[in-house]
């Protein structure tokens, strides 16, 4: 499984990628604005730096819901960098763009996505990812990942190569219980990930050791 951070905070994703296990970065227009990340020059600088901190993949999201402004968008970012990936909404257009740049061999992610079906549309379009919220539909009492599991069953049925990012994770179960159905990428906040690290009886444990070895000395 590979690990994305979900942000757009600079010290955060170095944090990450300190461990040795980040895979890549996903980004939205919400996390940019949260970091005061606005206007299109200071955005895409943004992705820029992101980019010269991790060797994996980033998306960055278009903001455009028409097709020609999607393209327009989307290869002005995929220009930035090697490693981006263009960020596309689940929409009709968005299906398009998504066609359009799998033909011209550009990767995509397609976001916002809260059905099997639609996420049956992005493999059809040849999506690099698709984005399934299984947190947001948590919050409205639906099971988040039950989708994830409809969609890895779907997608093993026909071999389609698009990788099942689970993104609005929030917490380490969610990252545990993908690992168990299948997704291929989880993507959330710096807790979900060094919330793995922690284990009460590894702290009982080390701090014994310790106790033990200061008895010796």
């Amino acid at each position: 499984m590979k690990f994305f951070i979900d942000t757009a905070n600079l010290d955060q994703i170095s944090e990450a990628q300190s461990l040795g296990i980040l895979d890549g970065v996903t980004t939205n227009p919400s996390l940019m604005a949260k970091e005061g990340i606005t206007g299109e020059k200071n955005i895409i600088d943004h992705y820029k730096k992101i980019c010269s901190i991790v060797d994996g993949d980033v998306s960055a999201e278009v903001i455009s819901t028409d097709f020609e402004g999607m393209i327009k968008e989307g290869e002005t970012l995929a220009a930035l960098h090697p490693q981006i990936v263009v960020k596309l909404p689940m929409i009709k257009d968005g299906i398009k763009a998504c066609k359009y740049f799998s033909d011209k061999g550009i990767r995509t992610n397609v976001t916002l996505v809260f059905s099997s079906g639609q996420a049956l549309l992005a493999a059809k379009a040849g999506a690099t990812y698709v984005s399934p919220f299984l947190g947001r539909l948590d919050d409205i009492s639906t099971d988040g990942l039950h989708l994830i599991s409809e969609i890895r069953h779907i997608y093993n049925n026909y071999g389609f190569e698009t990788e099942i990012l689970a993104a609005s994770i929030r917490h380490t179960m969610h990252v545990i219980d993908c690992a168990k159905i299948g997704a291929d990428v989880m993507t959330g906040p710096l807790s979900s990930i060094t919330g793995l690290l922690k284990h009460p009886l590894t702290d009982i444990g080390l701090a014994k050791f310790l106790e033990d070895y200061k008895k010796g000395n």
